[in-house]
């Protein structure tokens, strides 16, 4: 186990200047069948707990941000960590973690919600929410200059703050725009992979009393929203993560977090860019999972679903599931197409799929 570093501002700042996953491209694709994941623990700490984990281009490894307001990377060279986003504030609970090429950006749940651009020479804040319901799960961006984190309602609709200028302001969408939210209609701050994007379209994915997809065709300037099937009703049911191979094919998952086992109606996959869900894998593994990612290049077929129960993998587009491991992590992002980093309760580990 790495002992804890102490990482200096100037070289935390070095290792931002680099962009963003690209858009998924589809291509000619013979779906494998691992059979297990190899777990390699990077980091242990009682008091960690990260739900904010990121790849970034150009740069071979992992970024984090956790509830303790601190943060880590992760490389082939080891790991520097903890870093401390802001040391006068000790009420950072860090769930979204986003970036451009030239910085990167955490976001705080909670009243008052905090969002930090960290680059160019220091770490600022960029924006700042007091209103008492204030409460943001997800962020991401739709390319340098353009980027969108969403939230819990605050007035009649999901709270959506866009950024123009490459995260140095950020603006929050009136309701007039956008879809009136449903009574006990939210979102969870799980794995911040609540929103999607490909191209110029987003999806959002709600949760709670009602779970839909809030969709935007044109980086959140018009928006619409679709329902879907997925298990709804309750404060703790609905999709938790949503993620789009391409601008047709995603898949969602979720279920209820207080009873993990149950898996009626907690997977749904659409093929027509998110206008109509199906349910899949019917009563079948995994129940609940805080996660969910497409592999890269893996022809819209191959899936990781990741929560504090275990590790699933779906080689068919998540109409069957092959649980790989018990290790439970509440989210993951993938380096390549067999090594990913997922983090959890007190660790942040590699996780190599043969």
């Amino acid at each position: 186990m790495n002992k804890p570093i102490i990482v200096t501002l100037a070289l935390l700042l070095l290792f931002f200047s680099c962009g963003k996953k690209e858009t998924k491209k589809e291509i000619e694709f013979v779906s494998r069948d691992f059979t297990e994941v190899e777990i390699e623990t990077l980091i242990e700490d009682s008091t960690l707990n990260v739900r904010a984990l990121e790849m970034i281009k150009g740069y071979d490894g992992a970024f984090f941000l956790a509830s303790n307001g601190k943060g880590g990377m992760i490389d082939e060279n080891g790991v520097l960590y903890p870093v401390k986003i802001d040391e006068d504030n000790e009420k950072l609970n860090f769930r979204s973690f986003a970036s451009t090429a030239d910085a990167a950006f955490g976001m705080s749940i909670a009243s008052p919600a905090f969002l930090y651009k960290i680059g160019g020479d220091e770490i600022s804040l960029v924006y700042q929410e007091d209103h008492e319901k204030a409460f943001y799960d997800a962020m991401d961006f739709w390319n340098d200059e353009e980027g969108i984190a969403i939230g819990d309602p605050t007035e009649g609709c999901m709270s959506i703050i866009v950024t123009r200028d490459g995260g140095d302001t950020w603006e929050k969408l009136p309701c007039d725009m956008l879809p009136k939210a449903k009574d006990g209609e939210a979102a969870f701050a799980a794995s911040d992979t609540n929103i999607a994007i490909v191209g110029d379209k987003t999806w959002v994915a709600t949760g709670g009393k009602a779970s839909r997809i809030l969709f935007s065709p044109d980086k959140g300037h018009t928006w619409e929203v679709f329902e879907t099937p997925i298990v709804q009703g309750l404060e703790t049911t609905g999709m938790y993560s949503v993620d789009f191979y391409d601008e047709l094919n995603g898949f969602a998952i979720g279920g209820d977090y207080t009873k993990p086992d149950d898996n009626a109606s907690n997977k749904i996959r659409t093929k027509d860019g998110g206008k109509t869900w199906e349910l899949v894998a019917q009563n079948q593994s995994p129940g609940y999972r805080s996660c969910v990612q497409y592999l890269p290049n893996g022809g819209a077929k191959e899936l990781i679903a990741i929560g504090f129960k275990g590790v699933d993998y779906s080689n068919d587009g998540g109409s069957t599931w092959k649980h790989l491991s018990d290790e439970g992590y509440y989210t993951i992002r993938f380096k390549n197409d067999s090594v990913a980093y997922a983090a959890g309760n007190k660790r942040v580990s590699k996780l190599t799929f043969k």
